[in-house]
């Protein structure tokens, strides 16, 4: 890809000083297993074992563009190659790490969603964390002063309203303005076949939306990067210099199964399955199942008028300590088993809506930035159907896929 070489040259020629250096041993680069749908991406079908290397786990890739530089790292828990975090490897094999920057849940990954965080220092290792969650989401000048370069590994989840990537988004723009080369080690999208969901509307960008995209984007972070920069998505049409070190083993057709959970309420691979479509109801009166052990695989609210099933929100250390409906019975659907027919779906949405008894009052001021657009809320309140709200927005989904083909690294699912 000509973009892709024009990039890397360009960062390169930053780095000008940087130049690799003897070939630096490594013994980190043991394979993980991933779950392949064979030629679907449909949950219900056995997955296949592949063996797949993350950009991180190829440190004799990067490792010669960080030694003898002064690293600046955006890393949470994720960032691990095996059991070990990227900085303690990092740290092992000489690379001098200045500053660690921390998006939504912190460093380790244990705050709760929107909770404030605060800058501090790392105990293990004395390197200073400032906080990209909050008031200061753009690294600024001063926080860059002592950064040659800016290492960027988190695992995303392929939605557009999980926050890792509107971080990226600020980290590439700093980048570009200040004028510091970025190293991206790219993961792999666990949803990475599914493209759907409504694009954004310009006038409802936030930080659960930045761009316009849909809310499953089908794209790796690293692949998104390449968008961000081609689109000139980015304050004033400015463009980051970016290196990405590709995901080995990995297509759009998997389903990636993450090793470790990417944030506090998305514990385990269905959660993830249900998440794209399931968090919309953070726009409601309806509970995602904050404040119990199974979060974005259970829905529920006291008024729901079928009682089979009930669970009841709690505090939760480390998950949710002020969760929706906390200690009140909440009545609703569980989902921790469901096999899904499709892989997007608003059938619950208007399910819970229909039989809310309170549609004046269902949503809330966050669900148009959830959708990216008012007009969702105005078709389910206009009592249409799926199938009529889905060729709404189809028009703009399909010129999203073909813009999207520009930009992938990996074999597509389709």
């Amino acid at each position: 890809m000509l973009v892709t070489i024009l990039r890397t040259a360009m960062f390169c020629a930053t780095l000008a000083s940087c130049k690799p250096a003897a070939s630096v041993p490594t013994t980190e680069n043991s394979t993980v297993s991933s779950t392949s749908p064979s030629g679907s991406a449909s949950q219900g079908q056995t997955p296949q074992q592949a063996p797949l290397l993350t950009g991180a786990q190829q440190t004799e890739l990067y490792l010669p563009y960080l030694q003898g530089k002064r690293v600046g790292m955006v890393v949470n828990q994720t960032s691990t190659i095996g059991k070990t975090h990227l900085v303690d490897t990092l740290l092992t094999r000489g690379v001098k790490i200045t500053m660690i920057f921390a998006p939504e849940h912190g460093f380790r990954g244990d705050a709760d969603a929107g909770a404030h965080i605060n800058n501090s220092t790392d105990p293990k290792t004395g390197i200073p964390i400032l906080s990209l969650y909050g008031k200061n989401k753009k690294p600024s000048a001063e926080m860059l002063k002592d950064v040659d370069v800016l290492l960027f590994d988190i695992q995303d989840v392929g939605v557009r309203f999980y926050t890792y990537s509107s971080t990226m988004h600020y980290v590439m723009e700093a980048c570009a303005e200040q004028n510091k080369p970025m190293l991206l080690l790219d993961r792999p999208n666990p949803i990475g076949y599914l493209v759907d969901g409504p694009v954004l509307k310009t006038p409802f960008k936030s930080f659960v939306g930045m761009n316009t995209i849909p809310i499953a984007h089908g794209l790796t972070l690293g692949e998104y990067a390449l968008m961000i920069n081609g689109e000139k998505w980015l304050q004033n049409g400015v463009q980051a210099q970016v290196k990405t070190i590709p995901v080995k083993g990995y297509t759009h057709k998997m389903f990636y199964s993450l090793p470790i959970k990417p944030s506090p309420n998305l514990p385990n691979d269905q959660s993830i399955r249900l998440y794209p479509f399931l968090c919309l109801f953070e726009g409601t009166t309806v509970s995602q199942g904050r404040g119990t052990q199974t979060p974005f695989q259970v829905i529920g609210a006291p008024y729901y008028p079928d009682k089979s099933f009930a669970f009841t929100p709690v505090p939760i250390p480390g998950m949710s300590m002020d969760p929706p409906y906390k200690n009140q019975v909440c009545y609703g659907k569980d989902l921790t088993k469901l096999q899904l027919k499709e892989n997007f779906t608003l059938s619950y949405l208007l399910d819970f809506y229909q039989k809310s008894g309170q549609k004046e009052k269902f949503f809330n001021n966050f669900f148009k930035s959830l959708a990216g657009t008012d007009e969702l809320q105005k078709q389910i309140m206009a009592g249409m159907s799926e199938k009529e709200i889905r060729a709404s927005w189809k028009p703009e989904l399909e010129a999203y896929k073909k813009m999207r083909k520009q930009y992938l690294l990996y074999p597509d699912f389709e």
